[in-house]
């Protein structure tokens, strides 16, 4: 009897969500390295200041992605063992959760011990903003932030493409995330050309993004005191509703509004990126972080990575298979 794929692609997942949570990301020849090396390669010969050439660009770096993970598919699909197998080595290769959380944790340390200059140096491992001016509740506020947001990017918004998609699903959602971090910044360079890759971006994480803010309410348990889990959770809903909107990106503000509320802080506030200040809106209704609150982040964020490696096993079993059976 012939094991569906969805079972095995279901195993796969799980394994594959194992396997980051124990391993972390590969420390040598990471596959997604090498994606951006190549990327950066065709980036030099397609380069031109407009939106056409950077939707070639992105067309072809994505829909390579695509392709390798449809051939994967279809050349371990009907051996349930290399198919599970596949899928497990695919999921861990783009998940990147537990290596987020390590960096918080490393960033906790630095702030805990006062040591300001390696807080710093350390802010470019979560996020591209200028630590330069930041103290120490500056740098608590960046990391609680960067690790709201990248707890979509990196771990809930993979495992709902590999649930859907399968390894197609998996391999181009983090191509496709990989470019945005890449050229998606609105840089001089990057302004037209790098329009594609961060309008398309925005699109395949409208859906996880939002699921990361639900999973977040259902995670609050995680940091709630004693005796508040209801209110907590009440929070982290009520504040992801009020004021996800009046975050500028599309998706960024349900993952940091439902943490806000689940926390109890208030995010938002100036921000520098490459010489630009910007200035978000407030979210949550709290006192701003603390460095206290950094494991307190990282622990929200990996219960909800754990919640999202449940529903997406899951899920796998429910979903027809995209490419076919």
């Amino acid at each position: 009897m012939r094991i569906p794929t969805s079972r095995t692609r279901s195993a796969g997942l799980a394994l594959g969500a194992a396997a980051d949570a124990v391993f972390a990301d590969p420390r040598r020849f990471h596959p997604v390295a090498g994606f951006g090396r190549a990327a950066s390669a065709l980036e030099r010969r397609l380069y031109a200041d407009g939106r056409g050439r950077g939707a070639l660009f992105t067309g072809i770096a994505v829909g390579t992605a695509v392709a390798t993970g449809i051939g994967i598919e279809r050349l371990s699909r009907r051996h349930p063992v290399a198919h599970t197998l596949a899928t497990a080595a695919a999921t861990w290769t783009v998940l990147g959760g537990t290596s987020l959380l390590r960096e918080a944790a490393r960033m906790a340390g630095h702030l805990e011990s006062g040591d300001l200059r390696e807080a710093r140096a350390r802010l470019s491992h979560l996020c591209a903003r200028d630590p330069a001016g930041l103290d120490a509740a500056g740098l608590a506020r960046a990391t609680v932030e960067s690790v709201a947001e990248n707890t979509s990017d990196a771990a809930v918004a993979p495992l709902f493409w590999g649930a859907v998609a399968g390894v197609p699903g998996l391999l181009g959602y983090r191509a496709i995330n990989t470019l945005d971090a890449m050229v998606g910044y609105r840089s001089p360079r990057h302004l037209r050309f790098g329009w594609a890759s961060a309008r398309l971006d925005d699109a395949v994480n409208l859906l996880p993004a939002r699921l990361t803010g639900h999973l977040t309410v259902a995670a609050a348990f995680s940091v709630a005191a004693p005796g508040t889990l209801g209110s907590t959770a009440a929070a982290a809903y009520r504040v992801m509703r009020r004021d996800a909107a009046r975050h500028p990106s599309p998706n960024a503000g349900h993952c940091e509004a439902a943490a806000a509320g689940a926390l109890g802080v208030r995010l938002g506030g100036a921000n520098t990126y490459h010489g630009a200040t910007e200035h978000r809106p407030a979210l949550g209704d709290g006192p701003a972080p603390g460095v206290p609150d950094l494991r307190r982040a990282a622990r929200l964020s990996a219960t909800v990575t754990a919640l999202a490696a449940v529903a997406a096993a899951g899920a796998a079993l429910i979903v027809r298979d995209a490419v076919g059976e």
